[in-house]
C-alpha cells in the first residue's frame, strides 16, 4: 500500500475540514461519538469497501440524494417519508438525521449502531397510513424496506463510481454484499447483495414508479436550504444535478427530470474535481478518521492506495 494523501497547507486544510464537516453535521439528539469506546468495533470492518466509500462527504451527499428520489419514486415510500417526517419545515435536520444515520450505520460502535437501528425499527411501526391515490402502505413492510435498502446502496456505492474512483464490477457487487447483513437488521430480507439481484429489483418495480409534484418540492426544498458552508454554497445546485445524473436514465423519465436539470460538462468536472480531492484529503473531524482512532488505526488508514 502508498498513501494516496494528498498534503495541504494548514490553513486550507481547516477550510475543507470545515465543509465536511458542515456536510456530516450531526443534527439535535444524535450525540455519537466516534472516538468511544476505544476498540469497539463497528457493523463493518475498517477493510471493507464501505469504510472507503463512505469516507467521501462529496459523493456520500451526492448520493443519499440520489437514494431519496428514488425511494420518492415509489408513492408507498413516498408518502410515507412525506406524511411522517418533518422535510417540508425542517429540511436541514431531517437531511442531517438520514446523513447520521448512515455514519452511524457503517462507522459507529456496534452498540450505538444496534442501538440505533432498532429504534428505526420501532418508529416505523408506527408508520401506516394512505398514499394520495388511496394505496394502503405500512413502513416495516419489508417490500418497502428492500427497496430503500436497495435505492441507499445504488446511491452511495453510484455516486462514488461516477466522481471519486470507478469501481470494478467485482467491487460493486462486494459494496451491495456487505450490506445486506446491514439490511437484515432493518427488516429487509430481500435485499440485493450484488448488481444482478439490483438490476433484477430495479426492473420487478419499473411499474410501481412515478412522477409526483413532491419529488419536484423535494428537489427545490433541496436547493434553498443551507447544506453547505456560505463560501461554497454555489455549488449546492451542481451536486443535486450530480445526483439526479447518476439515476438511470428511464428513472429521471418517469419522474419527469428534463433538461432543467442536466450537469453540464464544466460542472461535472467542478463536482468531480471536489469529490477526487476529498478522496485523498485527510479529514480528521469525519467519523470515518475518528472510528479509526478509535480502532488504533492510523488517520490516513482508509486513504492508502492498494
Amino acid at each position: 500500500m502508498t498513501s494516496g494523501v494528498i498534503p495541504l497547507p494548514s490553513a486550507l486544510g481547516r477550510r475543507v475540514d470545515d465543509f465536511a464537516r458542515t456536510l456530516m453535521r450531526q443534527p439535535p439528539g444524535y450525540h455519537v461519538d466516534f472516538l468511544r469506546p476505544a476498540g469497539e468495533p463497528a457493523l463493518l470492518p475498517p477493510a471493507s469497501l464501505s469504510w472507503r466509500i463512505f469516507k467521501n462527504p462529496v459523493t456520500v451527499f451526492i448520493g443519499g440524494v440520489a437514494a431519496v428520489l428514488l425511494e420518492l419514486a415509489e408513492p408507498r415510500v413516498r408518502d410515507a417519508v412525506w406524511q411522517h417526517s418533518g422535510f417540508r419545515t425542517d429540511a436541514l435536520s431531517r437531511l442531517r438525521r438520514t446523513g447520521a444515520a448512515a455514519m452511524v450505520t457503517v462507522y459507529g460502535p456496534r452498540s450505538q449502531a444496534e442501538a440505533m437501528i432498532a429504534g428505526v425499527v420501532r418508529m416505523h411501526g408506527r408508520i401506516h397510513g394512505r398514499t394520495s391515490e388511496g394505496e394502503a402502505y405500512d413502513a416495516n413492510d419489508p417490500e418497502l424496506l428492500d427497496w430503500v435498502q436497495a435505492t441507499a446502496g445504488f446511491g452511495f456505492m453510484q455516486a462514488y463510481h461516477c466522481f471519486a474512483r470507478p469501481l470494478r464490477a467485482e467491487e460493486r457487487d462486494t459494496s451491495l454484499a456487505e450490506c445486506r447483513p446491514i439490511a437484515l437488521l432493518y427488516g429487509a430480507a430481500g435485499a440485493p447483495g450484488s448488481q444482478a439481484d439490483l438490476y433484477t429489483l430495479f426492473e420487478a418495480r419499473r411499474h410501481r414508479l412515478a412522477a409526483s409534484p413532491i419529488v419536484l418540492e423535494f428537489l427545490d426544498i433541496m436547493a434553498k436550504v443551507p447544506a453547505l458552508p456560505a463560501s461554497v454554497r454555489s455549488l449546492q445546485l451542481p451536486l443535486l444535478k450530480a445526483a439526479i445524473d447518476i439515476l438511470p436514465l428511464w428513472v429521471r423519465e418517469r419522474l419527469g427530470l428534463g433538461d432543467r436539470w442536466n450537469l453540464r460538462p464544466q460542472a461535472r468536472a467542478v463536482v468531480a474535481s471536489m469529490a477526487g480531492i476529498c478522496e485523498r484529503i485527510v479529514l480528521p473531524s469525519s467519523p470515518a478518521v475518528q472510528s479509526c482512532r478509535r480502532l488504533g488505526l492510523a488517520d490516513d488508514f482508509l486513504y492508502r492506495r492498494h
